[in-house]
């Protein structure tokens, strides 16, 4: 069924269709996805479009947008040995405002890598006498998964510090600042869970069309076709061309859970700022296993990014990966000097190793 979707001759054809609706003007599209920027640069898609069409990336990896307070936060907790820490292999060498966690763990803290919060719980059933704490990122796509952990009460020296973002807030907030978008490729993943409606009233409101797209070459070959031609006719609609794997109501029983647990509230996104109703925080009545809550960590923020670093501006699709002074130079994959560069959905970490760019040496 997918070599359907990698066909290069269907891509090709698609990618010619673009170019005659939009016939020499301008389109800027935007995606929230690390998986699609993936795609699109290890794919060539780019390099296929009429250079009037542009396919740039926003903040789609939760990695990036963690704030530098929190990950200081959390490194400060475990060399306190007050308690353990789990989370992603991807978050550990991402830089906070002092340290990562990785450097925290060499120097001594207690700092492990799981592949899931159903890890973490089980290590905190086998070691009862230590705290466990769960360093929990992700936007709506693993926010379930944790609230599912904690919906079945996990032993009691187990807790999360929850850093999990909401992309349809971001989506308006970067709207409403004026951002140069004429329309947005919505992320698969995410849209596995909070469905083709999410998106409605964004486009609605701001007039934008938009597009649900899977992660294969036509899967966004065909997103792009549809913006472009919703902006000739003049709708501004949300298309679902992942209808094999997003539904139009998306997965009610996690969506359920997430409401159960969490509560939006207003967050931190690292080189943004502060976008309201776009982070979950456990709900009062599960506060016995909220860290902040638990370990008297209070309000954890700030913590921009590096001096020097661009991360933000590429965050915000205002600047292109090679055009940060430091890309490819003092900040490569293997010494990373901001976010973006550390996680594998992170636009200059893709850009550096798919794209042939390696900026200056």
């Amino acid at each position: 069924m997918l070599a359907r979707y990698r066909d290069r001759g269907l891509v090709r054809t698609v990618a010619e269709r673009v170019a005659q609706v939009t016939a020499g003007s301008p389109l800027r599209i935007m995606h929230v996805c690390g998986t699609h920027e993936w795609a699109i640069t290890h794919n060539g898609l780019r390099e296929l479009l009429p250079r009037n069409v542009e396919v740039v990336a926003g903040p789609g990896c939760p990695v990036c947008v963690t704030p530098g307070g929190e990950i200081d936060a959390i490194c400060g907790l475990a060399l306190s040995g007050k308690a353990v820490v789990t989370t992603f292999g991807d978050v550990l060498r991402v830089p906070g405002a002092n340290r990562s966690l990785a450097e925290a763990k060499a120097s001594g803290a207690d700092i492990r890598v799981v592949y899931g919060v159903s890890d973490a719980v089980r290590m905190a059933s086998e070691e009862p006498e230590r705290d466990f704490v769960h360093f929990s990122i992700g936007f709506e796509t693993t926010a379930p998964t944790a609230a599912i952990e904690i919906m079945r009460f996990p032993p009691r020296n187990f807790s999360i510090f929850s850093s999990h973002k909401l992309i349809p807030p971001a989506m308006e907030y970067l709207l409403r600042s004026g951002a140069a978008i004429d329309g947005f490729i919505c992320p698969g993943h995410v849209s596995t869970i909070i469905g083709a409606k999410a998106y409605e009233g964004l486009a609605k409101e701001y007039s934008k069309p938009m597009a649900v797209a899977g992660f294969e070459p036509l899967d966004i070959m065909l997103a792009i076709l549809s913006i472009a031609l919703q902006r000739k006719r003049g709708v501004a609609q949300v298309y679902n061309e992942y209808a094999r794997a997003v539904r139009y109501l998306g997965n009610e029983l996690a969506l359920r859970a997430m409401e159960t647990v969490f509560v939006a509230a207003d967050a931190e996104w690292r080189g943004i700022g502060k976008i309201p109703g776009s982070g979950l925080k456990l709900r009062e009545e599960y506060s016995d296993f909220d860290a902040c809550v638990k370990h008297g960590m209070g309000t954890v923020g700030g913590g921009g990014m590096p001096q020097g670093c661009s991360c933000g501006e590429v965050l915000l699709g205002s600047l292109r990966p090679e055009e940060c002074p430091l890309f490819g130079g003092e900040c490569r994959p293997d010494r990373p000097v901001g976010p973006c560069m550390v996680s594998l959905e992170g636009t200059c970490a893709i850009a550096f190793k798919y794209s042939g760019l390696r900026g200056r040496r």
